[in-house]
């Protein structure tokens, strides 16, 4: 029987833990590693500023003491420059389909 994806999403969020809020630790961890990405993708020369200023923003925030907002920008920092190094892997040999031969 096929389930439909709103009514896989449903299952999923009843099934996932209740919320809490985040904490400290929880952001050092998703900061360390939101940085360890942002630190590959400047060694590859491709480091998105979009990435730098959403870190800066995710320690502004837990700077303050909103680890819930800090968390969550770190998370977005990573993506960010996990999404970089992609970019930077994909198109290190996708230039030559485009060279004219």
């Amino acid at each position: 029987m096929k389930l439909s994806l709103p009514l896989a999403m449903v299952l999923a969020m009843s099934l996932a833990p209740a919320a809490r809020a985040a904490t400290e630790a929880d952001y050092k961890a998703a900061y360390a590693a939101a940085e360890t990405a942002s630190k590959e993708a400047a060694g590859m020369r491709n480091q998105w500023t979009t990435t730098v200023s959403t870190l800066a923003a995710a320690k502004k925030a837990a700077d303050g003491g909103d680890f819930d907002r800090a968390v969550a920008a770190a998370k977005e920092a990573e993506a960010l420059a996990k999404a970089s190094i992609f970019q930077a892997t994909s198109e290190k040999e996708a230039w030559k389909a485009m060279e004219i031969r």
